[in-house]
């Protein structure tokens, strides 16, 4: 491989490229990514910031150091390629221009190669410099063409690549080595070069797979490590060889085909990759099917593009009822499908064959039968099952059933089984027995979605449903209902009021007569005859009760039939009724407050009538002519037809509680008319026309509500202090109580206290005598009770009564209270027979007895009597049956 060479000459400096056209010889084949050329810009400022552009981007690309590039990979022709390469300043958008011409190598035949054993020198360009000038003469640097080294080698290592050299080693000792990834960098130690000679070399074998191509960097320097000629750039291409399979992106495809499709239908894509360089034949790949399962109708239902992978039907006849599902077994091979030298790999296509609608739903029965009681809804009455090949539970598959016949008012409808596909028909309106006994539908089913064009079936099937409709007892009903009646109130108890029937709708039962009862009568004014239904009063009607609404009473009747089973039906009798002069006007309010003097004194008061006109107002007020004092005293002045005005005739009347008869007369025919007291409270006024405080008060007085109020006070403050008064006592008896359960232990009093321990003597016995040392600090309340025992044994005999002493005693009695607690414990039956400490409350400051420690029993027990032990009292009897009584 030669060094490409280019060359430019510069006599001043001008920005721009150096030269206009610009020739470079390549090789043939050219590789994407492959740098190709180094163009040279010269800018004088050396500040400007140019962007390179090529007129071919989609095969050249320019870097920003001037190294132009191969973007895909191709070969190039006999006839030199042509593009221009341009450079722009950033800043002021002025554009320079220079055309390139590459022009590839010549053919070298592969004998003249094997005979070419010398190893290509790499020179690094030469530089001249004239000092006498400013200017300097340099020539052009030279672009190395790429070194391609094929992939997986075996050697022998290191393998000698190329040599690197400058023209000036005859002057200088220089020394060469190499930078950049597979160097001194990740993956480091590839490529190493031989300081003194620049023999660069490879160590060990190459994977293109891993990396396609290094870039590395030659370097010549002096002894003194002084840069001697500029770097230059090696390219190393690893060349691919045929050492990876197709690898399927998936091993198992799955694609769907709808049956009844037409040759050349799409089914799916599958795709497989190969590591190799997809540029050359080890990475291009070619498909092809090995085996169909199942082969019917046809071994080659399907076939695939060798080269895209795509999988279509080439034979009719896919039908799912018959065969769901086919299996593919698809192989890729590389080296264009070679089966001599390509490598090859299988995956699986699974194709599901989906369902169209070419199958309608049939009926598995021309007629279906059913029955239902009538008056009853919402009630299936009868299955309809239909049959179809298409997939369950799909569009093709559910049926759609309607009515076409038999059915003109509505009264049924069919829903389908989401399940079973059946179609269930509906009662959705009562039916009359006494109208219709039978039904016979005319029905049909279709699927949801229609047919697929060309099935010769009939889109539908059709049936008949017949369905007989069953008698049932039905309950009686009135008419009218409700039944409206007018009548004027105050009709008398017994009267006939009006009769009020019901019907029984079965006809073709046969029953006895309908039985009238009483439902609901809320003023219990009505009864009603069993037989006949006709209904009188039992009390006189009021318009005026509280169960009348808006002049309409409403009672509710029961009509019971005997069927089987029985039933009854209800009526609404309305009453409306009528208005009768039967009230007289009252005064409202019962109660007025005026003043002692004439101004201001009026009292405005009001008619009420319960009555509604014309028996109502308007109203005439006056006053009765006895007793003569009320004319005397008041006047009365009607100021509308309701309300009128009552107030003083004399100028002064004396603070008190008066009763003013009013007679009030309404506009009835006849008349009605009455006498109503109005309570009115004569007081003390103050300017504003009000009572005075005291005055009121004293006039006013205590009404019933608050005497009433009063002593449900005081009744409630009487039961406060019972329960309180009950509680005290129930506390008084828990704390009595809670003082006779004290532990004797927790009670320090002047007792003789037993234990059931003999204990080793005083001196190994740790016991509290403080409180037998201060008799006088023991409070007089904290007596102990009488009758202490010991804790480990339970008394069966009634406790002896040991002597209680005073709360502060005196010293001289200590030793008669010593005397009776001895002989209480003596008599004690319950008391063990042997010694125990007796804690008593007081020893005193001094004793005449030695200390019992001093005591020793004999070791001999013949020598010693113990006859005196039975003087000693029962507590000792024990001892004295043991040790007394001589021989035996």
């Amino acid at each position: 491989q030669a060094p490409i060479k280019a060359t430019c000459e510069d006599m001043s400096c001008k920005t721009g490229f150096p030269e206009d056209v610009h020739s470079a010889v390549v090789s043939r084949s050219v590789h994407g990514g492959q740098p190709l050329l180094n163009v040279r810009f010269r800018s004088c400022d050396g500040n400007k910031k140019i962007h390179f552009g090529s007129s071919e981007p989609e095969d050249f690309r320019v870097g920003e150091d001037g190294v132009v590039y191969a973007e895909r990979s191709f070969q190039l022709s006999a006839e030199p390629t042509e593009f221009v390469v341009s450079a722009q300043d950033k800043e002021t958008q002025q554009e320079w221009q220079m055309r390139v011409k590459l022009t590839p190598e010549p053919a070298i035949s592969g004998a003249l190669e094997k005979d070419q054993r010398k190893i290509e020198e790499i020179i690094f360009p030469w530089q001249q410099y004239k000092h006498s000038s400013p200017l300097k003469r340099q020539k052009r640097d030279w672009v190395i063409p790429p070194i391609n080294l094929p992939e997986n080698s075996k050697g022998p290592f290191p393998q000698e690549l190329v040599r690197i050299r400058s023209d000036r080693d005859k002057s200088l000792s220089l020394r060469y080595s190499v930078t950049g990834p597979g160097a001194d960098q990740p993956p480091t130690g590839i490529f190493i070069i031989n300081p003194i000679s620049g023999q660069l070399s490879v160590t060990k074998p190459l994977d293109r797979e891993q990396i396609a191509s290094f870039h590395l960097r030659a370097h010549a320097v002096d002894v003194n490590g002084n840069q001697v000629e500029n770097p230059i750039d090696i390219v190393i291409n690893v060349i691919d060889m045929n050492d990876n399979r197709p690898e399927f992106l998936h091993q198992v495809w799955n694609g769907t085909v709808p049956e009844g499709s037409k040759p050349g239908t799409y089914v799916m894509t599958v795709t497989a990759i190969d590591a190799d360089d997809p540029n050359t034949q080890n990475g291009m790949l070619r498909y092809r099917i090995l085996s169909q399962a199942p082969s019917s109708p046809s071994p080659n239902m399907f076939t695939i593009n060798n080269e895209t992978g795509d999988i279509i039907t080439v034979a009719a006849g896919l039908d799912r009822e018959k065969v769901q599902q086919y299996t593919l077994i698809i192989q890729a091979t590389d080296m264009e499908g070679n089966p001599t030298y390509g490598l090859s790999n299988t995956a699986t296509a699974v194709i599901a064959v989906t369902d169209i609608n070419d199958n309608p739903p049939e009926f598995t029965a021309m007629t279906f039968y059913g029955e239902v009681p009538e008056n009853r809804v919402d009630v299936i009455v009868a299955n309809l099952t239909v049959t179809d090949k298409d997939q369950p539970h799909t569009p093709a598959w559910n049926a759609l059933y309607r009515m076409t016949g038999g059915d003109p008012t509505g009264r049924f409808t069919i829903l389908t089984d989401p399940n079973s596909n059946d179609g269930l028909v509906t009662v959705v309106k009562p039916i009359d027995f006494e109208t219709n006994r039978m039904f016979v539908l005319t029905v049909a089913a279709e699927n949801q979605v229609p047919l697929a064009k060309g099935i010769q079936h009939p889109p539908q099937s059709t049936a008949t449903v017949s369905i007989t409709v069953i008698d049932v007892n039905e309950s009686p009903y009135f008419v009218p209902n409700p039944k409206l009646v007018r009548q004027e109130e105050g009709l008398m108890a017994g009267s006939m009021l009006t009769t009020f029937t019901a019907q029984d709708p079965d006809r073709y039962m046969q029953q006895t007569s309908l039985r009238y009862s009483k439902l609901s009568d809320p003023a219990n004014w009505l009864k009603i005859d069993p037989v006949t239904g006709q209904i009188t009063t039992t009390a006189v009607l009021d318009r005026e009760s509280i169960y009348v609404q808006n002049n309409m009473y409403n009672a509710t009747f029961l009509a019971s039939d005997n069927g089987i089973p029985p039933m009854s039906g209800t009526g609404t009798l309305q009453i409306y009724l009528l208005d009768i002069n039967d009230n007289a006007p009252q005064v409202h309010p019962k109660e007025a407050t005026t003043c002692e003097t004439l101004q201001p004194n009026a009292i405005n008061i009001t008619a009420v009538d319960p009555d509604i006109d014309p028996n109502a107002g308007p109203f005439a007020f006056e006053l009765p002519d006895t007793p003569a004092s009320i004319k005397r005293n008041w006047t009365i002045v009607r100021i509308s037809g309701d309300h009128a005005q009552l107030s003083l005739r004399i100028r002064f009347l004396e603070a008190g509680i008066y009763d003013v008869p009013i007679v009030i007369t309404d506009s009835g025919n006849p008349h009605a008319s009455s006498t109503s007291l109005l309570k009115v409270k004569v007081c003390q006024c103050d300017l504003n026309g009000d009572c005075t405080d005291v005055d009121r008060i004293v006039g006013a007085g205590l009404g019933t509500g608050a005497i009433i109020a009063i002593l449900l006070c005081i009744i409630i403050l009487l039961i406060l202090v019972l329960m309180f008064v009950v509680w005290m006592k129930r506390r008084d008896k828990e704390r009595q109580a809670k003082q006779l359960l004290i532990d004797p232990e927790d009670d320090v009093r002047d007792n003789i206290l037993k234990y059931d321990e003999e204990g080793g003597g005083e001196e190994d016995q740790d016991y509290d005598l403080s409180q037998l040392q201060q008799p006088d600090t023991v409070e007089p309340d904290a007596i102990k009770p009488v009758g202490i025992r010991r804790l480990d044994e339970r008394p069966i005999h009634a406790e002896p009564q040991y002597p209680v002493r005073s709360a502060a005693p005196h010293p001289g009695d200590i030793g008669d209270f010593i005397n009776e607690g001895l002989k209480a414990a003596d008599n004690d039956p319950t008391a063990p027979p042997y010694d125990s400490l007796l804690v008593f409350d007081y020893e005193g400051s001094g004793s005449t007895a030695g200390s019992l420690s001093s005591l020793n029993s004999s070791s001999s027990g013949g020598e010693q009597d113990y006859d005196y032990l039975n003087d000693w009292g029962p507590r000792f009897k024990k001892l004295a049956d043991m040790y007394g009584g001589g021989d035996d």
